[in-house]
């Protein structure tokens, strides 16, 4: 079961990077690090290429450069979907030495690193996803990512003249396997079912395109049609742009993550929304983080999980299409890309430029 925080982060994202960066701006130091641990040697491992595209095209990037300009080498794999491949390059990564473990948890393949890295001295940080045994916790309120989402759509409904009480809404949430998708429906599901929102089909849970996809053409089958669909991450949005596309519809549809294609969608106007979690200011968190472990005073956080593990929960951003110069201008979509093709116009309209 995925522990919610105990308290929110009342702070936004840049005042805590500010904090963090005036509490841990040195170097590490070798003497504060266990007896045959590298102090300048931090250690990642992402999930897959398939739940998101964020992990290589953005956090990749981003934890290389914030760890590395704190003086760490780092080293980062990807599991690429495989738990054996979690497990090797964990293996490997440990047997070169490791003074911090940063890990975003695939399908459980995490608990057995966790385990090994603190036998050798490793803090280990959760990534995104909370993990059990983790010494700290680094990611954005979930909740709150899910509060955003189900008030996009509840506001969606409102504006299509639709009664939340009688809508037919698909719910399309995240695996149980990922412990942050459990906090992301718990805010999701308060703000919809306080508007009268009940699911006419809720999917099994998945970062799944062609799941969410199918799902949704089910619903549409089974309904006579649907009048929104609370997808928890963009992947899931874009199946379900998806399946209203070949019933010819347009409804609201939320999202997370910002990614490439579910801005473009928002830009179209097939997806409502997306919620945007800075891969910059996390990973930046997470360096600064690192470097106060391995120098012996540990950053406190202002929440923790209801285990007792210390959260470092930042602040989502719900984007609609107005706010998507806000990720260019931060370098986390390339305008190129973004404003190519049928996106062109829409672009213009809102004065980005490649």
């Amino acid at each position: 079961m995925t522990h919610a925080p105990t308290r929110r982060n009342t702070l936004v994202a840049l005042v805590a990077i500010a904090a963090l960066a005036l509490t841990a701006c040195a170097a590490p130091e070798e003497s504060a690090s266990p007896a045959g641990i590298s102090s300048t040697r931090a250690c990642v491992i992402l999930p897959d290429s398939v739940s998101s595209p964020r992990w290589d095209q953005g956090d990749r990037p981003a934890l290389d450069e914030a760890i590395s300009d704190l003086g760490f080498e780092v080293e980062i794999g990807n599991a690429l979907g495989q738990a054996r491949n979690y497990a090797d390059i964990a293996k490997r990564q440990l047997a070169k030495g490791c003074g911090a473990m940063v890990l975003v948890d695939f399908e459980g393949a995490a608990a057995e690193v966790v385990t090994a890295a603190k036998a050798q001295g490793a803090a280990v940080i959760a990534y995104e996803r909370p993990l059990a045994g983790a010494d700290y916790y680094v990611s954005f309120d979930n909740v709150e990512v899910g509060r955003l989402q189900g008030r996009s759509i509840v506001d969606g409904l409102a504006a299509s003249g639709v009664d939340p009480s009688s809508a037919r809404v698909v719910f399309l949430p995240g695996p149980e396997s990922d412990g942050s998708s459990a906090m992301i429906t718990e805010g999701a599901v308060e703000v919809m079912s306080a508007a009268g929102i009940t699911p006419v089909v809720e999917a099994p849970g998945d970062w799944d395109r062609l799941a969410a996809s199918a799902a949704v053409e089910a619903a549409i089958a089974a309904n006579g049609g649907v009048d929104a669909v609370w997808a928890a991450n963009d992947t899931n949005a874009i199946g379900a742009v998806i399946a209203l596309g070949k019933a010819g519809l347009v409804v609201p549809v939320s999202g997370q993550d910002a990614t490439l294609e579910g801005l473009r969608n928002v830009l179209l106007g097939t997806q409502t929304s997306t919620v945007y979690k800075p891969y910059r200011i996390e990973a930046k968190t997470t360096a600064q983080l690192i470097i106060s472990i391995l120098n012996g005073t540990p950053l406190e956080s202002e929440t923790t999980l209801d285990d007792g593990t210390p959260y470092f929960a930042l602040a989502p951003v719900l984007v609609t299409a107005d706010g998507i110069g806000s990720v260019v201008r931060a370098g986390d979509v390339s305008a190129a890309k973004l404003c190519a093709g049928d996106t062109a116009a829409a672009c213009a309209s809102l004065g980005i430029t490649p």
